[in-house]
């Protein structure tokens, strides 16, 4: 069940994702102003282009902070650099990271790989441009593909990652774990939303078995060697399940990870209703895992 604070939120549920509402969840998307980065001055930022990505980088009071690449979310479909305010400036005033937010290529006008592809770039930039080690850390489509960067920079011995911190990721195109099943109406993410996101990513491979771990990184096969990992989701989340599945393989393979499934969350709920009591509780245990890690 819904936590009554996100159900009695203005406008919940929103309408399903279909193919045909792509453009109008892009023009509809929240409007973050520059005064809402900036914090009544607590933080500054710059836009900047990391090797033909233009990204968002947010510094405490115009310092350097230890740093963090934040992958947006938006279901591979929408979102931009300046989208999860509650993570981005949030981050930076109560943790003083010097945070990157890229603007990466959505999809269906850019399918796999170029969202992953665009945030690893950003990833190999950072690294060349004094924001080394990163904590690596996305939201919902976001969370997926901060995974991919993550797994990508094990595999190619990429640059360093500190940590990741996935929040409501979306892991796995195949869709077939029993909360993915679960919730066809009456949230925030709905089963035909994923499957637009998905199939807008991937096209007819969606599903098959030949999609790649750095589009869906639920395929693979072995999450052996990664950094220190935070995973959380609402248990009203058709990701619940792929996510909770994630952080047990990384246990099982050896691995450091903190899982976190919040009762009565829906998908996005603390960007939903950032005042909620869970909200609240989700978003302060995050940094205190940030502030752990980032020493």
């Amino acid at each position: 069940m819904i936590d009554p604070e996100f159900a009695a939120a203005p406008g919940f549920p929103p309408p399903p994702l279909t193919p045909d509402r792509i453009g109008w969840r892009r023009a509809n998307g929240r409007v973050v102003t520059d005064a809402d980065l900036t914090r009544g001055g607590a933080v500054t930022f710059t836009e900047e282009d990391a090797d033909g990505v233009p990204v968002l980088v947010l510094r405490p009071s115009g310092s350097d902070g230890p740093p963090v690449l934040h992958v947006h979310g938006g279901g591979m479909v929408a979102g931009t650099r300046r989208s999860d305010l509650q993570v981005l400036a949030e981050w930076v005033a109560e943790l003083g990271v010097t945070l990157v937010s890229p603007e990466y290529r959505l999809a269906p006008e850019h399918p796999h790989p170029a969202p992953v592809e665009d945030c690893y770039r950003t990833l190999e930039w950072m690294a060349r441009n004094g924001f080394a080690n990163p904590v690596v850390a996305g939201t919902s489509a976001g969370g997926g593909v901060a995974a991919a960067v993550t797994l990508m920079a094990r595999d190619l011995g990429g640059p360093a990652v500190r940590g990741q911190l996935l929040m409501c990721p979306m892991l796995d195109d195949r869709c077939e774990t029993p909360s993915s099943h679960q919730f066809l109406s009456g949230t925030s993410w709905v089963r035909t939303s994923n499957l637009t996101g998905w199939t807008a990513l991937l096209g007819d491979a969606r599903g098959g078995p030949d999609v790649s771990p750095y589009a869906a990184p639920a395929r693979a096969s072995d999450l052996a060697g990664l950094p220190p990992t935070y995973v959380d989701v609402g248990s009203v989340d058709v990701f619940r399940d792929e996510a909770v599945d994630y952080a047990s393989r990384i246990w099982r393979a050896g691995g450091d990870a903190e899982l976190h499934v919040w009762p009565g969350g829906c998908h996005g709920f603390d960007q939903l209703v950032p005042e909620a009591a869970l909200s609240r509780r989700a978003r302060a245990t995050r940094v205190a895992w940030l502030r752990r890690v980032l020493g």
